[in-house]
């Protein structure tokens, strides 16, 4: 028997429990979508159903959260939720697979642009896009009931933040970064594990740390540590918990050198947030202005939260420069070095400064 009429049968032998979960295509006939991953004994057909029912959130849709989400979708996991605060720009396509030229003309909201490949790629599946900025205000609303969380990020303050709601709400989550050619992973289990803050208790101060503006990053890079992260959760989504990796792994892919770094015990009893269990980072009221990694550009938002009616904000600037209105931003530029990005969060990019001060003067100019 052939590999293609092995496969046949296999589907017919599973076709019922195919129809349960929607492996099927829209003649109702069996899906082989997943028949490569179901046919990996660890995981099989409870396994796969185990993904299928499965809520992730990937908090960051960069070069890492690209590679997580397309690993996620294309293993059936039921929702995946995308939440990046950024649009797509031409430097990103170096790295960030997800996203095209047409993407980055647009200047679309990388959640929507990741969500809209992703729906190409598995219609079967959910896909939630949020195009907002993860703070204590709304970290509930946004990773509320997710069975794992994933780190995509690429700032210091999101990824603590991270950390404490995992802690505090007790879900697993995959930290990630990568920069230059040199990358780390760790995968927190909360009360089993020990959390970020048992290794990195608080963040670096502003420019002691290599940044993708610095450094650079490297393609492959992304590719094996956003697979690494993507990989563990679908270990844990499957009941293979017994295979995590422990510890934390440190790799340079220019050197080949792969280290990891054991660790034991569940936390650091002088943890500020496993062990004390305080959660600064949840609680802190929100950064007015935040500078984005990797390019002369300023997120600013109203130190309230609000929304903005991107519509009639643009018949408002109309005639006073040049407009770009979708239905997730509006930019907006007046000349050719200073630009700004609306969001209906009432967030906004202003693109051209990394002066903090001169970003929020710009802000209240435009909005008043």
């Amino acid at each position: 028997m052939s590999v293609n009429e092995q496969e046949q049968v296999h589907a017919q032998e599973h076709g019922a429990l195919g129809s349960k979960q929607g492996w099927t295509d829209d003649n109702n006939r069996p899906d082989n979508r997943y028949i490569r991953q179901v046919r990996f004994t660890p995981i099989g057909l409870t396994g796969q159903e185990r993904l299928g029912s499965s809520k992730v959130a990937i908090v960051g849709v960069g070069a890492l959260g690209c590679v997580i989400a397309s690993h996620l979708a294309r293993s059936g996991v039921g929702e995946i939720r995308l939440i990046d605060r950024d649009i797509v720009e031409w430097s990103n396509l170096q790295r960030q697979l997800l996203y095209d030229e047409e993407d980055a003309r647009s200047g679309l909201p990388k959640a929507e642009a990741a969500a809209n490949k992703l729906r190409r790629i598995n219609s079967s599946i959910n896909i939630r896009a949020y195009a907002a900025d993860l703070h204590g205000g709304n970290a509930s609303s946004l990773l509320d009931d997710a069975d794992i969380l994933l780190d995509g990020t690429d700032n210091f303050h999101t990824r603590y933040l991270l950390n404490d709601y995992a802690v505090r709400q007790q879900i697993p989550w995959i930290y990630g970064g990568a920069v230059g050619a040199g990358g780390m992973t760790m995968t927190v289990i909360p009360g089993e594990t020990p959390c970020y803050r048992c290794l990195f208790p608080e963040p670096p101060s502003a420019g002691l740390t290599d940044t993708c503006e610095t450094a650079g990053v490297l393609s492959p890079l992304v590719d094996v540590v956003g697979s690494l992260q993507a990989m563990e959760a679908i270990k844990w989504l499957t009941g293979n918990r017994s295979q995590l990796r422990a510890g934390l792994l440190q790799l340079d892919l220019w050197r080949n050198s792969w280290m990891p770094l054991g660790l034991t015990g569940t936390k650091q009893p002088d943890c500020p947030c496993c062990g004390v269990g305080e959660f600064p980072f949840l609680d802190e009221s929100m950064n007015e202005t935040v500078l984005l990694c990797g390019r002369s550009t300023v997120q600013v938002r109203p130190a309230r939260a609000g929304t903005l009616d991107l519509q009639v904000l643009a018949s408002r600037l109309a005639g006073s420069g040049q407009l770009h209105l979708t239905p997730y931003s509006l930019r907006y530029a007046r000349d050719e070095q200073i630009s700004a990005v609306f969001f209906p969060d009432a967030r906004a990019l202003i693109q051209g400064t990394d002066n903090a001060i001169k970003a929020k003067a710009i802000y209240a100019d435009i909005i008043g």
